[in-house]
């Protein structure tokens, strides 16, 4: 596997190596050991989850908040999806800032996003698969949602051929702003 470190201190693109012939491809798509030397993060992954979306559903900004924030391992298994991480750990030299990437089937990529950012995704392909692999348990009482086009996050989604299908709960999701604080 490949470590690719981004912008975001503690968030990670991973490349799986595949190894392929005329019948197909085998992969492994996460290694405990290979992550933590390479990463140095060995708190362990403990729920994997799994979504399916169509063409123009935007899931996110979601994070947990307080004792309930999540690390996330994510990749797409069918289609495609321009996903984004933005850190929102003040004491970060990142806050604010975002990373994004495209995920597909046919790259492979995986993005590790650390505890204290918020994560979202848009799907560019008819439909997507999406995994996810987390550290911390899934805690409704915990989840906050900042809006995907939020000005003061200047996210370049690549929306302008798109309807945009949203949740009503990313429709009520809150600014950001300069002196955000992610309760």
């Amino acid at each position: 596997m490949k470590f690719i470190p981004t912008e975001i201190p503690g968030a990670w693109i991973v490349e799986p190596v595949r190894h392929g012939d005329s019948r197909g491809y085998f992969c492994e798509t996460f290694r405990a050991d290979l992550f933590a030397r390479a990463t140095g993060i060995t708190r362990p992954f403990i729920q994997d989850n799994e979504s399916f979306s169509i063409r123009g559903v935007l899931r996110g900004l979601h994070y947990q908040s307080g004792d309930a924030a999540q690390a996330k391992l994510v990749r797409v298994s069918l289609g495609r999806v321009f996903d984004v991480a933005v850190d929102l750990r003040h004491d970060s030299p990142a806050f604010g800032r975002h990373i994004a990437v495209e995920l597909s089937a046919e790259n492979a990529r995986q993005l590790y996003i650390p505890r204290g950012c918020a994560h979202g995704f848009l799907v560019l392909s008819p439909e997507a698969r999406f995994h996810y692999k987390v550290d911390n348990a899934y805690c409704p009482a915990a989840e906050r949602s900042i809006r995907f086009d939020d000005p003061d996050l200047a996210i370049p989604w690549p929306v302008a051929d798109m309807e945009i299908i949203l949740s009503p709960k990313d429709l009520q999701a809150r600014a950001f702003t300069a002196g955000f604080e992610p309760e």
